[in-house]
């Protein structure tokens, strides 16, 4: 079994080998990230093209910032929060260009598909912002005082919209199974 410390060092040396414009780092580095990257942009806009834009935006910054990434920091913590930025400015300025109320998220009609499926339509069903500051506070770690700051409410709008978005998610879960609370 490897030491996790030879894979950060691997990965320091694939930086500093990318700092030196050698294509292969580089393309080493994207091939290790951009699957986890992707998948976190879909999930926050729900829109595969909206994910691959956002997953391209982010290895471009990556480009751009190579040079002030510290030796032996983690390159796919930074890589999620650039994409995690990135999918907050364009549901915000989605938001602004169509005037979308949160509150409009349209539930998804169709058979009942087995649990993993349904949790899966269940995020589909939210609004870009209800998925995202769901998703970023449940899955990512972020704080509420964080996910104010960057969608630029409140800290409180923040815990709002989780505990409301959960409690309907499962409203509708138990609607859907209402055999399996008894």
């Amino acid at each position: 079994m490897s030491d996790p410390s030879d894979a950060k060092d691997d990965e320091t040396q694939l930086v500093r080998r990318a700092r030196r414009g050698q294509e292969a780092a580089f393309a080493e580095i994207y091939r290790r990230h951009a699957r986890a990257i992707h998948s976190l942009a879909l999930r926050l806009t729900g829109n595969h093209a909206t994910a691959e834009d956002i997953t391209q935006e982010c290895f471009l910054k990556m480009l751009q910032f190579l040079g002030g990434l510290r030796d032996g920091t983690p390159l796919r913590p930074w890589l999620k929060r650039v994409a995690a930025n990135a999918a907050i400015d364009r549901i915000r300025r989605d938001r602004r260009l169509l005037a979308i109320e949160d509150d409009d998220a349209q539930p998804a009609n169709g058979p009942d598909p087995l649990l993993h499926a349904e949790s899966l339509g269940l995020l589909r069903r939210l609004s870009p912002t209800e998925r995202t500051v769901v998703w970023l506070h449940a899955m990512e770690g972020w704080s509420h005082p964080e996910l104010g700051r960057r969608f630029g409410r409140s800290e409180s709008w923040s815990k709002s919209i989780v505990s409301r978005t959960l409690a309907r998610l499962r409203l509708e879960l138990d609607e859907a199974h209402p055999h399996d609370n008894e």
